[in-house]
């Protein structure tokens, strides 16, 4: 406002002296006043001030950057060893001690609460498990259970599937001698859901794929092979918390190639027809290195 009223000053002398020359019949000349340009902005005097105010940084040498940066390294990397080596521990044990028997994981597995304990029950006295357990050519086990105490975390269907709400008890299984066939039991809990109620169908393409791959191992030269090819057809909606069971069959074995079959079926009582849930065929290959 006051620089307005500066510039404006001028412009009204002149024009009443115009005025007055034209008034008195005199000639006007014409004469300009020029304002010197000394504006300063209080911004540019806030910044030049604090500017001037900030003391400068010190540098830190190289040596001591190196330093640092190579402690606090060697700090994170002793912790995350210190957090994992009782895991590395346990697992070196079971290695070196070798994987337990079949009828040692019958025995390992002891339930958390009474709904594991509930569950564990409904399996272990089934009419489906009586009978296979009481033929001679099956053998019973508990396959997850043989999985290393420190890979458990690291592993999808021993680790990430099995806990409350899910695979709540290890799966039991039962293996005919060769590789000729499987059975195993298991119960499906709510939160391995897609649809709701409704077990996902990759759930069950999971359980497939390692349910016919334990089926034909003892058939293979080295007892170990890998999924080629699967195929899956879906037949009726699995239901959430509910119990299936798994039957495979070996079909064909060529070498390093075993072909197998198999289906999920609903568990039911003796003189219910079960509900097929899934089909599926499968080939796998072991792998050349696998007799090194």
């Amino acid at each position: 406002m006051a620089l307005a009223s500066r510039l404006s000053r001028p412009f009204a002398a002149g024009t009443v002296k115009r005025a007055a020359s034209a008034a008195s019949g005199t000639t006007y000349k014409k004469s300009i006043v020029r304002f010197p340009r000394t504006f300063t902005t209080s911004s540019r005097l806030f910044t030049d001030q604090a500017t001037a105010s900030i003391p400068p940084i010190a540098q830190k040498s190289i040596l001591r950057r190196t330093l640092g940066f190579f402690s606090i390294a060697f700090f994170f990397t002793t912790l995350g060893v210190a957090v994992y080596i009782p895991s590395m521990v346990a697992s070196a044990k079971e290695i070196a001690k070798g994987p337990p028997t079949d009828e040692e994981t019958l025995t390992m597995y002891v339930p958390a609460d009474d709904v594991e304990r509930e569950i564990e029950e409904h399996i272990r006295n089934h009419p489906v498990a009586v009978e296979l357990r009481s033929r001679p050519e099956m053998s019973e086990s508990r396959p997850h259970m043989k999985i290393p105490f420190g890979y458990k975390a690291h592993n999808f269907t021993g680790g990430t599937l099995m806990g409350p709400g899910r695979v709540a008890v290890p799966p039991f299984a039962w293996n005919e001698a060769g590789g000729k066939s499987m059975v195993s039991i298991s119960y499906l809990g709510e939160d391995l859901c897609g649809h709701p109620g409704i077990i996902h169908g990759g759930m069950l393409a999971t359980m497939l794929d390692e349910g016919l791959a334990r089926c034909c191992f003892a058939a293979l030269p080295n007892k170990i092979g890998m999924t080629a090819n699967l195929n899956i057809n879906y037949r009726a909606p699995a239901p959430a918390g509910s119990f299936v069971v798994l039957r495979a069959e070996t079909t064909k074995v060529e070498g390093r190639k075993a072909w197998v079959k198999g289906h999920i079926e609903t568990l039911v009582g003796e003189g219910e027809t079960p509900v097929i849930l899934v089909e599926a065929t499968a080939l796998f290959i072991e792998p050349k290195l696998a007799a090194i």
